[in-house]
């Protein structure tokens, strides 16, 4: 296959929006989340509108609402 034939970036553009595709449906819906009043972590459930704290905190988010009063 040429470098410069008319199939090259056709053929290029389905493998990158292939490869979007496989991380957008893997992507894990039950992975925490951070509460930013709080800093805690939780886990959204989506069925009752909810929200599952739990009782963690994240130490990125602890030390920058430290740095702004």
């Amino acid at each position: 296959m040429d470098i410069y034939s008319r199939k090259l970036p056709a053929i290029l553009l389905i493998i990158l929006v292939g490869i979007l595709v496989l991380q957008f449906m893997s992507n894990d819906k039950n992975s925490p989340s951070i509460d930013f009043e709080t800093c805690e972590l939780y886990i959204a459930n989506p069925q009752f509108n909810d929200r599952k704290y739990l009782d963690e905190y994240d130490s990125k988010c602890l030390d920058f609402k430290n740095l702004n009063p």
